[in-house]
């Protein structure tokens, strides 16, 4: 027995599936949740009451201290299932850092590997059957994690809530999107939380990116806090450049380090190419837009997969980039992930976790 599969949780089945009710030729984004969720108390400086239950309402105190001053965080992950039935969970372990990496910023506390990765690995076994099969679909992954204290004052909680729950998914993106670069609003500043996956980062997203929507754009191109001179994230994904032969994504603790942006240039790497992180000015990818040498543009994560920017809105004017058929490198990653991912060559990486 490995050691993920030690420990044990109490396991509640669903007593009706709700399989029957889903159309797999027709799914929304984070619409339909799948039977069973993971549930793990923190209490007393430890982790408790270990359960698979059937997805449903939690009861929550209106004092409740998450609600109060914002100690929550999340994750993604996708499953996927190759064409003999086998259930792989895309570099799961990297969220599994990054989350407790989130956590220890919000002064919460760490999900032990043997909960967040052998527990998911036993969700995912109760639901095989919710993951979808066909190409372009997935098994989408939210681990979250909130404080429960009932409690006000601003201090750290001293109770945790863990759970994951799983939802069949399409894409995220159907086509490419466009983007306004942000010079006003914030998403995150030096010293901040940008790093981590929590859920305020988003919460102030969601004003600024509805006026983007207003103007016509799909979403926005955040710069940084001092100066908005330099790009960091395109609303909720990564960015990822090619300028020349160089794949260049924007670098710093202002920026969520993705899992998949981090697979992305080791590929890059791992295929000739040069690969940067380091900072990236609008006036760099503007000059390189009209010049010709930025011929690729796309944003990268696990709900967007590799999206492509065909349009970036600066002080009023708009530049286009090269057509999506001819941008060689982000196809060619989206190719050979999507083949991975399904089982369909080999993982010389070993990045597929089996279920």
């Amino acid at each position: 027995m490995s050691a993920l599969e030690q420990i044990s949780f109490r396991v509640e089945p669903t007593k009706q599936s709700r399989l029957s009710q889903v159309d797999f030729n027709n799914l929304q984004f984070g619409q339909i949740m799948s039977d069973h969720m993971l549930v793990a108390e923190y209490n007393n400086g430890q982790w408790t009451d270990l359960s698979l239950v059937p997805y449903g309402d939690i009861t929550i105190s209106p004092s409740l201290s998450a609600l109060h001053y914002g100690q929550s965080i999340f994750e993604g992950i996708k499953a996927y299932k190759f064409e003999d039935g086998t259930v792989s969970i895309f570099r799961p372990e990297k969220n599994w850092e990054r989350f407790n990496k989130s956590a220890a910023r919000l002064q919460m506390p760490e999900v032990p590997e043997e909960i967040f990765l052998g527990g998911l690995k036993k969700l995912l076994d109760m639901d095989r059957d919710w993951i979808p099969s066909k190409e372009g679909t997935s098994l989408y992954i939210r681990p979250f994690m909130f404080a429960t204290e009932a409690a006000l004052g601003v201090h750290p909680s001293i109770s945790y809530k863990f759970i994951i729950i799983t939802c069949p998914v399409g894409a995220y993106y159907s086509k490419p999107i466009s983007l306004k670069v942000e010079t006003h609003f914030t998403r995150a500043a030096d010293g901040g939380v940008g790093f981590s996956k929590n859920a305020g980062n988003y919460a102030l997203s969601l004003y600024p990116t509805q006026l983007a929507n207003n103007e016509g754009y799909d979403q926005i191109m955040w710069t940084d806090a001092n100066e908005h001179k330099y790009i960091e994230e395109a609303g909720t994904a990564n960015l990822i450049f090619r300028i020349g032969d160089t794949i260049i994504t924007p670098h710093g603790d202002t920026i969520l380090h993705g899992v998949t942006r981090r697979t992305i240039m080791e590929l890059a790497e791992a295929w000739g190419f040069k690969a940067e992180q380091r900072k990236v000015s609008v006036q760099e990818l503007i000059d390189g837009i009209q010049a010709g040498t930025v011929t690729e543009a796309f944003a990268a994560g696990t709900a967007a997969t590799i999206t492509h920017i065909d349009r970036i809105g600066f002080e009023g004017q708009d530049y286009t980039l090269p057509a999506v058929e001819g941008r060689d490198f982000s196809n060619r990653v989206l190719t050979y992930l999507n083949e991975l991912r399904y089982g369909k060559i080999t993982d010389p990486y070993g990045w597929n976790f089996i279920v």
